[in-house]
């Protein structure tokens, strides 16, 4: 059995790649999500490969080695930067091979009489210098992407399946279900969300999933006004009509007709939702109320770098990449409206 997408879904799609603008903003948005699934080969103070007296150890996805494995003299885990430059001095045949960026994002690194925030330095590694804790600053901006965008992946995900799955049945069924279902909706979109936030993390500490589910849910709430309208228009239509007339099962009308008919509508939104969601946990994280320190986050290091002028690297490094992220999310999101607009292709040639 082979997929085939129809006529009219690749016409769409070969429309969208002639946009080249929304086309290369997707292309460069996919290569970050890949780096960002990778980043620890990237991004980490674990070496990526060490040879030592012959072994070949694998430290960046493996349980943590102690010094004493390679002849130092502690316990706790290898400084992996520092046995890279005494290898280097020995000249025995070890080595370590380090990533491009031989940092973590939590990791302080203070170098003798020199006091955090430090400027970029490619002689140090920190290429786009450290925070007010010594802390390199592209390796929090990198891993702050990487949760922003699992976040926001995440965020997506669960508001689609509620919003979609409330909107179809209320546009479906109507009558006295549709009419009480907006009554709760309307009262539960009004409760104060930022309230509610407050509260939760004045309570406990919040981790990624506690505030993915409070955000959640009181944002699925907008997608269920244009699920409503998609499946009462879409429930008027003739091929709708003629299931019913030959008996098919309202689950099959809904996710065999309905559903695929409304694609349009669903895919226009996701790189605004993931936009949105970006922007969500960035202003909670400079607000105080998002993930917890020491975790990396990109609201987290605009409220350092705001508060803390005299460092101007810190706030204008943050600055420009959430600009880029949200710019290329932008992009792809106005691309595929224009790729997926209904006006555009209504009939076949």
């Amino acid at each position: 059995m082979h997929f085939r997408l129809n006529p009219l879904t690749q016409r769409k799609l070969q429309r969208f790649r002639s946009i080249k603008r929304g086309f290369w903003s997707f292309l460069i948005l996919s290569i970050l999500l890949l780096a960002a699934a990778a980043g620890e080969l990237l991004i980490n103070s674990r070496a990526l490969v060490v040879k030592y007296q012959g072994h070949y150890y694998f430290p960046t996805y493996t349980a943590f080695h102690p010094g004493t494995v390679f002849g130092e003299n502690y316990s706790y885990e290898s400084n992996y930067r520092q046995l890279k430059v005494r290898f280097a001095r020995e000249r025995q045949g070890n080595w370590v091979l380090m990533p491009p960026v031989p940092f973590n994002p939590i990791e302080n690194d203070f170098p003798p009489g020199i006091f955090p925030p430090t400027r970029p330095s490619l002689a140090e590694w920190h290429y786009l210098g450290t925070d007010t804790t010594g802390r390199d600053v592209l390796a929090r901006l990198f891993y702050g992407f990487r949760i922003a965008m699992v976040f926001s992946l995440l965020f997506m995900a669960l508001v689609y399946l509620i919003g979609v799955t409330v909107g179809c049945a209320m546009g479906y069924f109507g009558g006295t279900f549709d009419l009480l279902a907006q009554r709760v909706v309307e009262i539960w979109s009004n409760i104060p969300f930022l309230y509610i936030v407050i509260i939760i993390a004045s309570i406990l500490t919040p981790n990624l999933g506690v505030l993915l589910a409070v955000v959640v849910l009181f944002s699925w709430t907008g997608m269920t006004y244009y699920m409503r309208t998609v499946t009462y228009r879409e429930k008027a239509r003739d091929y709708v009509a003629a299931a019913q007339v030959l008996g098919a099962s309202t689950s099959r009308i809904i996710f065999q007709h309905i559903l695929p008919n409304s694609l349009s509508t669903i895919v226009t939104f996701i790189p605004f939702t993931l936009a949105s969601a970006t922007t969500l946990l960035t202003a909670l994280d400079f607000l105080g109320f998002g993930l917890p320190p020491p975790t990396p986050s990109w609201g987290e290091l605009l409220h350092q770098g705001t508060s803390n002028l005299q460092a101007p690297w810190i706030v204008t490094s943050t600055f420009l990449a959430l600009v880029f992220v949200l710019s290329l999310a932008t992009f792809i999101g106005e691309a595929i409206r224009e790729a997926f607009d209904p006006k555009k292709f209504t009939i076949y040639k």
